[in-house]
C-alpha cells in the first residue's frame, strides 16, 4: 500500500489529533496556571503553557494547509479559510475553521496583554473555553479517526482531564456566586479553583 496519494490527507489527520490533544493539554496547564494553589508558582507553568499554545497553534495551521493539497478533498483555500462553506461536512468543518481562528486569536493576545490591559485580558483569555469545545465538536462531528477506538482513547486521556478542570472551575464559580453569609450577605468569591 502506497501512502503517496494519501500523503497530505494523513498528514492532515496527524496534525487535527495532535492539535486537539496539545489544545487539550494547554487548556489544562492553562487552568493549573490561574489556579490560586498554596505553594504553587505560576511562572513554573507557562513556559509549558506558552509552549503548548504555540505548538497547537502550529498543528492547526499545518491541519489545514496540509488539505490544500489533498487531491481527493481538494477543499481550496475557501473550504480552509472560511467557515461553513466547504462541501466536506460544512457545519463541522466550519466549527473547527472558527475555533482555529478564536484559538489563535485569543492565544496571540498574551502578547499583547499590556496594551489590552490585564484584566480585560484574562476575562478574554477564558473564552478559550468555548474555541476548545468547538475543536472538540469539530473533531467529533469531522473528524475520519473520530469513531476509532485508539482515537477516543488517546483523546479521552487528554480531553477528560482538561473538561474535568474545566468543569470544576465553573462550578467552583457558581457555588462562589451563590455563597452567602448568616447576615444575607453575599461572600466574595475565591479565586481558582
Amino acid at each position: 500500500m502506497s501512502v503517496a496519494p494519501h500523503l497530505f490527507w494523513i498528514t492532515s489527520r496527524a496534525a487535527g489529533g495532535a492539535a486537539l490533544l496539545l489544545a487539550s493539554a494547554a487548556v489544562a496547564v492553562g487552568l493549573m496556571l490561574s489556579s490560586k494553589r498554596a505553594g504553587s508558582n505560576p511562572r513554573d507553568l507557562r513556559p509549558i503553557h506558552e509552549a503548548l499554545s504555540l505548538t497547537t497553534l502550529a498543528m492547526v495551521a499545518l491541519h489545514g494547509l496540509s488539505l490544500l493539497f489533498d487531491s481527493y478533498l481538494n477543499p481550496g483555500p475557501a473550504g480552509i479559510a472560511i467557515p461553513f462553506v466547504s462541501s466536506y461536512r460544512p457545519l463541522w468543518t466550519g466549527l473547527g475553521i472558527v475555533a482555529g481562528y478564536g484559538l489563535a486569536a485569543l492565544g496571540l493576545t498574551y502578547y499583547l496583554r499590556d496594551r489590552i490591559g490585564v484584566v480585560r485580558w484574562r476575562r478574554l483569555h477564558r473564552l478559550t473555553a468555548i474555541f476548545w469545545v468547538a475543536a472538540i465538536v469539530h473533531t467529533i462531528g469531522a473528524g475520519s479517526d473520530a469513531a476509532e477506538l485508539w482515537f477516543l482513547i488517546a483523546s479521552g486521556c487528554l480531553v477528560l482531564p482538561a473538561a474535568a478542570l474545566l468543569a470544576l472551575r465553573w462550578l467552583r464559580r457558581a457555588w462562589d456566586a451563590g455563597r452567602m453569609d448568616e447576615g444575607g450577605n453575599r461572600v466574595e468569591p475565591r479565586h481558582g479553583v
